[in-house]
Formats: structure tokens, sequence, C-alpha cells
């Protein structure tokens, strides 16, 4: 049977939260444990993740590499990744990059929506790329087989990110600009050439990425995932939720505005209603996961289309991309 894995999160972590994973019978999820911190504050986000495991063995336990899904397959459990949304963690120190993959650090996104030291985020005016900084942590990360992750990078940026990187990259939640123009999700140029370098894509159920916010509906959702699967090839896709269950308004501020202004950055939402958006009626917590799997075959997806959708696509990114890149050319040689 294929896993179901959600290539991102970042809720208000509980037991519910983590029993409901259960009774999703969601295998694996790559959470968030950085936004702005820097490498210290990352570390004590690692600390508070080693309580949980330490408080529910049963429910969840930290993942290192793709095998780690099959043994929360055996033993019932959720096989948390952790990812960082911003490249802060690892300060001005590329030394940091192998410190923090050795944590268990296995996504990094080069940008959080502004420019950084290694890439323009996608609200910019202007998109210069990769910065000289970005190309050797690109190569970094390739070497120790941490994943970069495009998801609130800038266009040039993205594509910039796909062609240098030597190994496949991922944008782990988005969606297609052309069924839904918000800043964050990604052109059929860049989807284009993330799927021909092998890369994945995973689709946003977070409101400001869907036509129609939180009134978008599940048959609209799963028509554009056939829509990116004839565009990109099945085997490129699969789930990225971004979902932020039981999160007060206060996180949306530091994941907007972090520490680089004074001011409320409102993002995508309205200044009206700066908080988080309600989720759409089909999906409101891990429990929901095979109402997407439904929609998709309602579609007339094939069941092995659906299930590599909804999980087995991102496993066998996983299992490509988790190890150093010594290991990923003998395996890929064999």
């Amino acid at each position: 049977m294929t896993p179901r894995i959600d290539a991102l999160q970042y809720a208000k972590w509980s037991e519910k939260i983590f029993r409901q994973m259960r009774a999703g019978g969601v295998d694996a999820v790559h959470v968030t444990i950085a936004y702005h911190e820097n490498f210290r504050e990352t570390v004590l986000n690692i600390e508070a993740w080693n309580r949980w495991f330490g408080r529910f063995p049963d429910l969840i336990f930290q993942g290192f590499t793709a095998a780690d899904i099959e043994l929360a397959r055996q033993t019932g459990r959720t096989a948390i990744f952790f990812g960082s949304q911003n490249p802060s963690c690892m300060e001005d120190d590329i030394g940091l990059v192998e410190v923090l993959h050795r944590l268990g650090l296995r996504f990094m996104q080069l940008t959080y929506n502004n420019q950084s030291l290694l890439a323009t985020g996608c609200y910019e005016a202007e998109d210069t790329g990769l910065t000289r900084m970005g190309r050797e942590v690109v190569a970094e990360m390739n070497r120790v087989g941490l994943v970069i992750d495009m998801s609130h990078s800038g266009e040039r940026s993205t594509l910039d990110a796909i062609t240098q990187s030597s190994r496949p990259i991922a944008i782990t939640h988005a969606n297609p600009a052309a069924w839904h123009p918000a800043r964050r999700n990604k052109s059929d140029q860049v989807l284009r050439l993330l799927a021909e370098s092998g890369g994945m894509l995973g689709f946003s159920v977070y409101p400001h990425h869907l036509r129609g916010g939180s009134e978008c509906s599940l048959r609209d959702f799963c028509e554009m995932v056939a829509r990116a699967a004839d565009l990109m090839g099945v085997e490129h896709i699969g789930i990225g939720t971004d979902l932020c269950q039981d999160q007060p308004d206060s996180v949306v501020d530091w994941m907007r505005s972090g520490r680089w202004t004074k001011a409320r950055d409102y993002g995508e939402g309205s200044k009206e209603n700066p908080g988080f958006p309600p989720m759409p009626e089909w999906f409101q917590n891990n429990c929901d996961f095979e109402r997407i799997a439904e929609g998709l075959r309602d579609l007339g997806m094939s069941p092995g289309d659906v299930a590599a959708v909804m999980g087995g696509n991102w496993h066998r990114f996983f299992a490509e991309s988790f190890g150093p890149a010594q290991t990923h050319r003998q395996e890929a040689a064999q």
C-alpha cells in the first residue's frame, strides 16, 4: 500500500493534531520548524519537537530517511521531517548547512517572500536571481542531501535554482499561477522546468493559494491537480497542504513580518482580515486527506495515479534526495 505524505504543515502542534494524523492515515509530514529564527532559535524549536516525540512516541517520531516512512506504516505512527521556510537558520555561515542536516533538517527554502542572502522572494519588485552565496549554498545543500525548496521565491530565482542545482528541487506548497494568480503560485514555465529536472510540486490548500479562496470547491481543486498532471507528468506532483491548524492570528504576523519590519505585512490577505482565512470546508484537518483522494478518483484518475499524488511520488523523492550526493550518484548508476 502506498504511503500518504503531506509536504508542508505548520500547525499549532498538540496531541489532538497528532491523533488526527493517525486518523487520516498520514504516514509522513514535512513540518516547518523555522520561519525567521536564527540557528540557536531553530535548535530551541528542535528541542521542543524532541519533547513532543518523548510525550507521544506511539503517535510520532522524527524521520531522517525515506525508510522511516515504512517504519511509520509498520508501527502505526507518523514520521515527522523537519524543514525551514527561510535560510535564516543558517545565518551567514555555509558550514551550518551540514550541521542543520545532521540535526534532521531535510528542506530549506532559499527565501521567504523577501530578498535573502541567497535569492529573491516573490514579494520583491525586482528578482535578481541566485546570489553568489546562493549558488554556493545550493551546491552545499546538494552535497549533504538538504532539499532546495522555492515555494516563496520569485520567478527568476526559482528558475535559477532549478538549473543551478545538480539534484531535483521541490516547491513544497504552491499551485499553478495559470489557475489562480497569487504571488506565490508558479508559472507554467517554472512548472515545466521543474518537472523536466525531476523536481516535485506540492499542491497547497491554503485559501490564499486557491481560486475562490475559502470557497474553492473540492472539484475545482482536483481539476487543477489533473491539469497540472497533464502539464508536468503525474510523477512530479503531490500534496503540500500548508495547513496551519489551530494557529492564532499572531502567528501570521510572525510569518509575514518577522523582524524585518516594524509595520504589519499583510501579505496576500486583506488588510481588513489580516489573520488566517477559514480553510475550505472539504479540508479542515488531517482527517480529510481521503476527501482529496476521493475527489481525484471522482474525476477519473486511476487508483495508481491517485496513490502517487497522495504520497507515492513524495516517497520516491525523499528516497532520492535525503542522502549525500555521492550516495545519490551511486544509487542512480545501479
